[in-house]
């Protein structure tokens, strides 16, 4: 039996999910009837009662001039979804799927934003139907978007997506400044907004998303103030007054070892300052602060079953029903440079100590199919249930579930 080694990196305690009787329990439910409930493995489950907890803790983070609005591309399960609209102000698309799923779930089109770099025509033409507001991402798309307006007689209602001359700092992804295919270029937007009044559209702000997955506070009250200063300057140039200010995200959950939960008051003391200028500078604006995989990313739990133990060559193997096709980002090939794991444990073994080093992989035909490489895991037999955690988002949506032909994971809020 292999032993833990005593240098292996330590993951942020995995605490959101409680243990009974040895199991985790999600949403009131151990994992082993939950499992039976389900009916099959492998399945994603995401927690209500997190879900809540989460926004409710950044309400009492951030200033009440703060509007929330969930991202959709985090985790677009139309019950995940429809659950989220009652406890945020709006809903952030980026497709015409994800608008019909935003519609279904009640959400008042008045609050749905849509943004994207590659918007077709007919989606286009969808969003001015529903009334939703545009994040425009470029000079050819606002004028597609003036002809669509004209032909169906229906006012768009538009904001800029601003491409900023600077980046977030230590985030995951970087989604502004230099060359990008998201956004406008901050030095072309007054021109373009010139643009916006001689096509008559109804201008309503800006959009600026600097980038994602940040656990450093203080990059992220960086990236705010400067997304904050742009917007006024660019203020100057708008045929209306700005109406809505998205300062994006950004915000990070610790999925790898060594990594720490983001600190939020200085977020919000930051964004009370944003507020306060604000009612001076853009009296009419509304700030929004944009989250998807911080919203709901703790909420969700990956349950495979373990199908075949074996040992090749003194290293334990658990050879599972679920792997890459179904969670591709737990697997690293997802964005990761260099593989590191998920935090993960055997959820029905859940209080038992670390006693052996084991690679937990899926059933698909390379080598790139792991879930967890040489990790201290319980001692773990044929029938267990893995659990990946932080899986509530860029999942099941995220991952190529078709994939040699296995069948998809069912995904259930509990």
């Amino acid at each position: 039996m292999n032993t833990t080694p005593k240098s292996t990196p330590i993951h942020a305690p995995m605490t959101q999910f409680p243990v009974r009787d040895g199991e985790l329990v999600v949403g009131g439910v151990p994992l082993t009837r939950l499992a039976a409930r389900v009916g099959q493995t492998p399945f994603y489950a995401y927690d209500r009662h997190l879900l809540g907890a989460r926004v409710g803790e950044l309400r009492a983070a951030l200033p009440e001039a703060i509007d929330l609005h969930y991202a959709v591309k985090a985790n677009p399960m139309p019950a995940l979804v429809g659950h989220m609209a009652e406890l945020v102000d709006g809903l952030d698309v980026a497709s015409a799927g994800e608008l019909r799923v935003a519609l279904d779930a009640g959400c008042p089109s008045g609050d749905i934003s849509f943004a994207g770099p590659g918007k077709r025509d007919c989606e286009l033409e969808q969003a001015v139907a529903a009334g939703v507001l545009l994040n425009v991402e470029s000079a050819g798309e606002l004028r597609r978007l003036a002809d669509i307006s004209a032909r169906l007689g229906w006012p768009a209602r538009v904001a800029l997506r601003v491409n900023p001359d600077f980046e977030l700092k230590s985030s995951g992804m970087k989604m502004g400044g230099g060359p990008k295919p998201f956004g406008i270029d901050a030095e072309a937007v007054p021109e373009l907004l010139a643009e916006v009044g001689r096509l008559g559209l109804a201008f309503e702000g800006f959009h600026l998303f600097a980038g994602s997955q940040n656990l450093r506070a203080e990059a992220i009250v960086e990236a705010q103030r400067k997304s904050f200063e742009l917007a006024l300057r660019l203020a100057d140039a708008a045929p209306a007054p700005v109406r809505v200010l998205n300062l994006g995200g950004g915000f990070g959950i610790p999925y790898f070892p060594g990594e720490t939960r983001l600190d939020l008051a200085p977020i919000g003391a930051n964004l009370a300052d944003l507020a306060h200028r604000a009612e001076a500078r853009m009296p009419a604006a509304t700030l929004v602060i944009e989250l998807g995989r911080y919203l709901v990313g703790e909420a969700g739990l990956y349950v495979c079953r373990v199908v075949e133990r074996k040992i090749s060559r003194g290293q334990v193997f658990l050879v599972c029903d679920g792997g890459l096709h179904h969670h591709l980002s737990a697997s690293g090939n997802f964005g990761q440079v260099i593989r590191k794991n998920y935090p993960a444990t055997i959820g029905n073994r859940a209080d038992a100590p670390p006693t052996e080093v084991a690679t937990a992989v899926g059933p698909l035909c390379t080598p790139l199919d792991l879930l967890a490489e040489r990790m201290p895991l319980p001692e773990t037999q044929v029938g267990d249930l893995v659990v990946i955690f932080q899986s509530g988002a860029y999942g099941a949506s995220a991952s190529p579930q078709a994939f040699l032909g296995h069948p998809p994971a069912i995904e259930v809020l509990v």
